[in-house]
């Protein structure tokens, strides 16, 4: 049964996903309900939970497989790093929850603030060109090509007015459920752009109804927020309502005060008095800064991508559905990273000519790596360039060659960031290409396609990067990197680092 199982976890791991991958395995043993039966339960799942979000959330940064996974954590825990434990909130635990409306059905608590109140309802599905209903099937939009005129069809309208109803009626329940988790007190807030103006149209509209029992179903569905349903109850009720209910109304300059009111407003001031050690005493704690403030904001792990504050996936090309990309224009940016992938799979030890440079390519297409509009925007000419430089020379006659290779790189704050820190920074990334040369040395080389007026902005806007990088390498191999190269697309050549200057 288990070599079963194996087997076709092993055969599963080449086309899922990796957390779907580890759910599965979840499943098929039943090891997620066999450590709720443990000692500390809860917590054992919830630790099963947090690995899974980590498998996502590390597929999500562009690596891929349980192979490599398996090799971070391997080196997180060499490194004396960790992921961290689960924290459990027991249901009495002396703290404030934000949660939605739906997970908050079925607890109660002291306090509860429904906040948003005054926001519209999402009914963007209504107007969509096609509405399907179970019942009344497909109600689609009717184009009239001569005239070039479109209008809903009866159909349309039909199942429009039944999702509607169906979607008030749902946020009904959403409100009853809201409204009653509070066991002391509920506070409601919202915006509305004129709340006099409102109440008045309210209680011209009920101005019939209040001596009805219920509020007139075409008079609720008139209005798309829960402040309008609460208004239109509290103007029903208004004679008995008082007694648990009490509206504060705010303008919009109470809310928001300008910086020149801040200017105006009285400031606390300490003064002098005789007792100097007092005052000194005093003014140190009200004047006190914490020293390592610059851990209370940065993050624990980061990317060198976040780093150098741009934004590129180097492992995805295509990022709209192929039924657009085939007809779009590409921009700048796709164009670049499609170079940058064509410089990833380009083989060293080969010769290329035009012909065999288009082989290579439509070999990207075949594969489904690339489409055919991507394909031509490759510019050939400068991939021929690169295959014919010097840099690319001296690779082919390497003793090892090492492409595309993850690294995890822990670091001191103040060693990244340049604030005072003593907490470390765990930074991940990908390393373009490293060789050693035929004389054992190591040369790294990181490839840029983006435009620049000369060389030296280059260097200057990827020091940092670079600097990352060499780090990363000579920590792996314990050995110092002795040349580091940016390749540029623009330039045509490569671009010699000098490592002072890093």
């Amino acid at each position: 049964m288990f070599l079963n199982n194996l087997e076709t976890w092993r055969e599963r791991a080449n086309y899922i996903p990796l957390d779907e991958l580890l759910w599965q395995i979840y499943v098929d043993t039943g090891y997620y309900h066999y450590v709720s039966l443990m000692p500390n339960g809860a917590l054992r799942q919830a630790n099963l939970k947090m690995l899974f979000q980590r498998a996502k959330e590390y597929e999500d940064a562009s690596f891929k497989g349980l192979f490599n996974f398996i090799r971070f954590l391997d080196n997180l825990r060499k490194n004396s790093g960790d992921l961290g434990s689960a924290k459990l909130i027991g249901e009495n635990a002396n703290v404030i929850r934000i949660m939605s409306i739906h997970k908050s059905k079925g607890l109660e608590f002291p306090v509860v603030f429904l906040s948003g109140s005054g926001k519209q309802f999402n009914l963007q599905d209504l107007n969509d060109p096609i509405l399907i209903d179970q019942e009344l099937g497909f109600g689609p939009k009717y184009i009239n090509y001569e005239r070039r005129i479109e209008y809903n069809t009866l159909a349309k309208e039909a199942i429009k007015i039944k999702t509607k109803n169906e979607v008030m009626a749902e946020e009904m329940r959403v409100l009853y459920v809201a409204l009653t988790r509070a066991k002391e007190k509920l506070i409601i807030t919202g915006v509305q752009k004129d709340y006099e103006k409102s109440m008045k149209e309210k209680e011209e509209l009920l101005e019939n109804e209040l001596e009805k029992e219920k509020i007139n179903p075409i008079i609720v569905k008139k209005y798309k927020t829960y402040l309008d349903w609460i208004e239109l109850v509290a103007v029903k009720n208004k004679n008995k309502i008082n007694e648990i209910l009490e509206v504060k109304e705010y303008s919009k300059e109470q809310v928001n005060i300008k910086e020149d009111e801040k200017e105006t407003q009285k400031k606390c001031k300490l003064k002098k008095s005789q007792n100097k050690e007092l005052y000194d005493k005093i003014n140190n704690l009200l004047t006190w800064k914490y020293e390592y403030i610059a851990d209370t904001h940065l993050e624990g792990k980061t990317s060198v991508g976040k780093l150098k504050e741009e934004e590129k996936i180097k492992n995805t090309i295509i990022k709209k559905p192929q039924f657009l990309s085939d007809t779009e224009e590409l921009t700048g940016a796709e164009k670049g990273t499609l170079m940058h992938l064509c410089l990833q799979k380009l083989d060293f030890n080969k010769e290329y000519t035009k012909e065999t440079l288009e082989e290579f390519i439509q070999k990207l297409v075949a594969d489904k790596i690339i489409l055919s509009n991507q394909a031509k925007a490759i510019n050939r000419f400068k991939l021929l360039k690169f295959m014919n430089s010097n840099l690319v020379k001296r690779v082919s006659k390497a003793k090892n060659i090492y492409k595309e290779q993850p690294f995890y790189l822990k670091l001191k704050v103040d060693e990244v960031y340049k604030e005072k820190s003593n907490e470390s920074v765990l930074i991940q990334g990908i390393i373009d290409l490293y060789f050693i040369d035929e004389n054992d040395k190591i040369v790294l080389v990181d490839y840029k396609t983006d435009y620049a007026n000369k060389e030296e902005e280059l260097i200057d806007k990827y020091a940092k990067q670079l600097d990352l990088y060499r780090i990363a390498i000579e920590r792996a191999l314990k050995r110092k990197v002795d040349e580091i190269y940016i390749y540029s697309t623009y330039f045509d050549r490569e671009i010699k680092i000098i490592q002072d200057k890093l």
